[in-house]
């Protein structure tokens, strides 16, 4: 039964239900008059009078309308009663209490509109719950950007000051000063650029995926080769499981590297020290893997929950000392650069063993390209060959 069926349904129900109650508050009303001209003629013969004949017209008429209305109130007072309750479950709903429920148990309109009025007001409360959720993640992402910016900035302008008044006993410790604030305003640029990169990604309009034919094979070695020096000078040991054949795939060379970049970053900053990073690339048949897997301080299921969430960050005390705090936006960069490419990121937790799984899928050319996606921007005089 379509929609439309169901409401001619309800509509005929209730006029139905109103048409019977009318019929029998007359068949009521006539008897009533019946028997009142009955007895009203019975008592004139016996007074011998004809009393009724002269105010017959004048008592009848009243008597019968005064019947009719009072006994069609009577047989209609839950429908008059149930729309007070409509009413008065409006009002209180109006007034801003979203979690009162209309209690109107009907199977015709008054009970369709009372569903749809707790249908309204569940669904205004999840909008106002929604909005404010927005809006303290709003709040959050201020206070955390407001925080990591003013610290770079708070030691890049103490080490100014200190220069310019010459608080340094010799060249070393000037160059010194100079080396830090270097690193600092390297670090603060570096959170400008992952919070532009975020606002960028999530922004519908302005994302735009430069997708060319590249090897990631070729890629990923050498993203490998420049990470390595970082992580023998944290005692992290990089295994490689990448394979040796070139895998080539239709992505935004740039982006992608952007996000093995902090994938790698991130099992850095939190791996036992001295510890090991294994990185895998997995060929399927319609979709690439990249794995990295670390060992750390495990996660409780909350702080896994909330791992990918914009500038989420552990506790500090699984952070490693001789790197710099990030800005919390690596994963969820990461993740929006995966889905960007119709793949995902994922992580698999289980003790202190971390996963992190990135999937790309594994486009060939088959007489069309590939690329015929929103928010592609295809480069036409880029190489595409049969996998």
């Amino acid at each position: 039964m379509t929609k439309r069926a169901q409401k001619q349904k309800y509509k005929k129900r209730i006029q139905v239900n109103i048409l019977i109650r009318m019929i029998i508050s007359l068949v009521i009303t006539i008897n009533i008059s019946n028997v009142f001209i009955q007895t009203s003629l019975k008592l004139s013969k016996a007074m011998e009078s004809d009393w009724y004949l002269r105010f017959f017209p004048y008592l009848n008429t009243p008597l019968f309308m005064v019947s009719f209305i009072s006994i069609f109130l009577f047989l209609t007072r839950k429908i008059v009663q149930d729309l007070i309750k409509l009413e008065h479950g409006l009002e209180i709903i109006a007034e801003g209490n979203l979690g009162y429920r209309v209690t109107v148990n009907r199977q015709d309109e008054l009970g369709n509109v009372a569903r749809n009025i707790n249908r309204m007001a569940e669904r205004l409360e999840e909008q106002i719950a929604k909005e404010r959720k927005i809006e303290q993640s709003r709040m959050e992402m201020i206070t955390g950007l407001s925080h990591d910016l003013r610290t770079p900035l708070t030691s890049i302008i103490g080490y100014i000051q200190l220069l310019k008044s010459e608080s340094f006993q010799d060249q070393d410790e000037y160059a010194r000063f100079v080396q830090n604030t270097y690193n600092k305003a390297v670090h603060l640029r570096k959170l400008l650029d992952d919070l532009f990169e975020y606002t960028r990604l999530t922004s519908v309009d302005d994302t735009q995926l430069n997708r060319k034919k590249i090897d990631l094979f070729q890629l990923l070695e050498q993203l490998l080769f420049e990470f390595e020096p970082l992580a023998q000078e944290n005692s992290i040991q990089i295994v490689k499981e990448i394979g040796a054949s070139p895998i080539s795939t239709f992505v935004d060379s740039e982006k992608i590297a952007r996000a093995i970049d902090n994938l790698l970053m991130n099992a850095l900053k939190y791996s036992f020290k001295p510890g090991t990073i294994h990185v895998r690339l997995l060929k399927h048949r319609t979709h690439i893997t990249i794995e990295v897997q670390n060992k750390g301080t495990p996660l409780t299921e909350d702080q896994v929950n909330k791992l990918f969430d914009r500038f989420y960050k552990v506790d500090f005390s699984r952070s490693s000392e001789g790197i710099q705090v990030g800005s919390g936006l690596g994963l969820s960069i990461a993740r929006n650069i995966a889905e960007l490419h119709q793949g995902s990121l994922t992580l698999r937790h289980s003790g202190d063993v971390f996963l992190f799984q990135m999937t790309l899928p594994l486009y060939t050319y088959s007489g069309r390209s590939p690329l015929s996606r929103v928010g592609v921007n295809p480069n036409p005089d880029s190489d595409r060959e049969e996998n």
